[in-house]
């Protein structure tokens, strides 16, 4: 089954996770790609990589005290990189991660002497020791703090920063220059939405500075251009001049067409939500005071002789507390004055009664629980349970592939809750490993479950009700213990489960190593490649015109960018210079030529012989 992810293609990881990889080298003996079971089903696929510029010795230092740490020093290790953590000692993987191999300083606060201890340590003349910073803390507050304390150091330092807010990330680039923003939950999400709709025909990436996506082109927006005629999936036409039939190709757009979420899950609504704020104890408490009112109605008609709509007034004012006119009953008999004050102590107590039950289902209950949760019988749809960053981001995807979903969590100010009014997608608030609130969700009707919530033993609780509850459903859970999770797959059979970590630490050892990252797209039998090139110096396509790139068939410049701007409709009889940086779609044998064509001359060193 082919997971689908995100990621920027060079230097924004976490919006799409598109594979990392240096040709030609990767290219010269390429994968075979999966063929898809659907006409133009785009995949991702990741090949074993070089990397792509002069090897550099340096050492890389990493900052960071939880498991995404943890995974990040282990494979920065296992690639051969000299690593120097700053890590808390507070941490519980402080002495994991030395046992790993790497140089560890424990330190509760990473100021620019430790920076400089680390080994950024540029004095204008040589450069520094080490030649990447990797910042991993939770907080993006000190991780851009740390960022710019760094660049101030060393203007040269590769700087790759984990970002739990995107659009923060999105603009650190332009304030630091060589910077890689990565951000998890982002790079994440895509994988656990591929689990639970098991069969994806979109791939996702960011290019030339646009957010895109690929896929057939009767489920994409605003297509930018045709990457496949794949009419024939066997012999499908890449890169064409033109279509003949539109509906049967692979194209590139911006987005996905609207499309209307099923109406088997529906939010509550108002009419829902006033409904369930009269609740049953409101229903009884009313019911009380209209049985005094049409006593009192009766006994004021008969006792004092008035007309019935006069007696109906005074009961009402009795039983709510808003009085009895004393000319009425200033002649009545004692025992009627006695009954009316006891009719109005009655009213006083049921009046204050109704205002707390009220009160106590506004705001006790939460609002939000009353208006955004599910309406009817949900049947076919996918449950997020835990709504925080990673949840938040699964919910947008769900919401534009249009997808019904339903979203479950204990905190009504997580970040995904909100996301979820936004997207007026229902969530159930309530401890999604509690058999109740599943049910609530219509976890018995579900197609897919995902467990993101914080805790392994909150999602390992959440599956094994949802397992009892509806053994059809595909369940995917987030795991952060990888040992737990081996076992757990391997012995309860409770379904698949990913780790955010896990999927963090390639990337920034990609972008530590400045690999190119470049997408996969497959149409039929065949693959297309989309990445990103930058034309370095005395290479050969200096002084090229654009159009001179292209080739019918296997290679489409898509975009050119010069200064901080991407310009999608570039003028192809324009020159290119050291420095221009261009967005393609190719085959691997186009690819391959054009890196050769953009890539500065091999400069052998002096070489020796080795006698005998």
């Amino acid at each position: 089954m082919r997971k689908p992810r995100w990621g920027k293609s060079v230097t924004f990881f976490g919006t799409n996770g598109a594979s990392t990889e240096s040709p030609p080298g990767s290219e010269a003996t390429p994968k075979a790609a999966t063929p898809g079971r659907r006409r133009g089903r785009a995949s991702t696929q990741v090949d074993e990589a070089t990397t792509s510029t002069t090897p550099d010795d340096r050492g890389v230092v990493v900052c960071g005290s939880d498991r995404t740490m943890l995974r990040v020093v282990t494979e920065l290790v296992g690639s051969g990189e000299q690593v120097t953590a700053v890590v808390n000692p507070a941490s519980r993987h402080f002495e994991r991660i030395g046992e790993l191999g790497a140089q560890v300083m424990g330190v509760r606060v990473v100021s620019e002497s430790i920076l400089r201890r680390a080994g950024i340590d540029a004095d204008g003349k040589k450069p520094s020791t080490a030649r990447a910073l990797v910042l991993l803390d939770a907080d993006d507050v000190h991780n851009v703090h740390t960022a710019l304390t760094a660049r101030e150091m060393d203007p040269d330092l590769r700087i790759i920063v984990q970002m739990v807010n995107p659009r923060l990330g999105a603009q650190l680039h332009s304030l630091l220059g060589d910077c890689v923003v990565i951000s998890g939950p982002s790079l994440a999400a895509p994988a656990f939405v591929a689990d639970a709709l098991e069969d994806d025909e979109l791939t996702w990436l960011e290019l030339g500075g646009r957010r895109m996506v690929a896929g057939p082109a009767d489920l994409i927006r605003e297509p930018v251009t045709v990457l496949a005629d794949a009419t024939s999936s066997a012999t499908p036409d890449l890169l064409p001049a033109s279509s003949t039939d539109p509906t049967g190709d692979v194209v590139l757009g911006l987005g996905m067409r609207n499309v209307w979420r099923r109406r088997d899950v529906r939010r509550t609504g108002w009419v829902m939500a006033t409904r369930d704020v009269l609740d049953r104890r409101v229903r009884v408490i009313a019911a009380v005071m209209a049985g005094l009112v049409l006593i009192g109605t009766g006994l004021t008609h008969y006792i004092a002789g008035v007309p019935w709509w006069r007696a109906l007034y005074l009961a009402l004012g009795a039983v709510t507390s808003a009085g009895i006119e004393d000319d009425v009953f200033a002649d009545a008999e004692p025992w009627a004055k006695v009954g009316g004050v006891i009719v109005q102590l009655t009213g006083i107590v049921l009046v204050a009664l109704l205002t707390a039950v009220i009160v106590d289902s506004l705001i006790g209950a939460r609002l939000s629980r009353v208006i955004g949760g599910v309406r009817g019988r949900p049947r076919n749809h996918v449950i997020v349970c835990g709504l925080g960053t990673v949840g938040a981001r699964v919910l947008e995807i769900l919401a534009e592939r249009g997808v019904a979903v339903v979203g479950v969590e204990q905190d009504d100010e997580a970040p995904g809750v909100q996301t979820a009014h936004r997207l007026r997608i229902p969530v159930v608030m309530g401890d999604s490993s509690q058999e109740e609130t599943l049910r609530s969700a219509g976890a018995h009707r579900a197609q897919a479950v995902l467990a993101l919530t914080d805790g392994d033993i909150t999602n390992l609780e959440t599956a094994m009700v949802i397992r009892d509850l509806n053994d059809q459903a595909r369940i995917t859970m987030r795991m952060f213990d990888h040992d737990l999770a081996q076992r757990v797959e391997r012995q309860l059979g409770l379904g698949s489960s990913r780790s955010v970590s896990m999927l963090v630490a390639p990337a920034i050892a990609a972008a530590v190593a400045n690999r190119r990252s470049q997408t996969t797209v497959s149409a039929g039998r065949r693959v297309l490649l989309l990445t990103e090139v930058t034309v370095e110096r005395d290479s050969v396509a200096v002084g090229k015109r654009l159009g001179e790139l292209d080739e019918a068939g296997g290679l489409r410049v898509l975009a050119r960018q010069d200064g901080a701007e991407w310009d999608w409709t570039p003028d192809f009889e324009q020159s290119l210079a050291e420095g221009v940086r261009i967005a393609v779609a190719g085959t691997r044998s186009g690819l391959a030529r054009l890196l050769l064509a953009t890539r500065a001359p091999h400069r052998p060193g002096r070489s020796g012989r080795i006698g005998p």
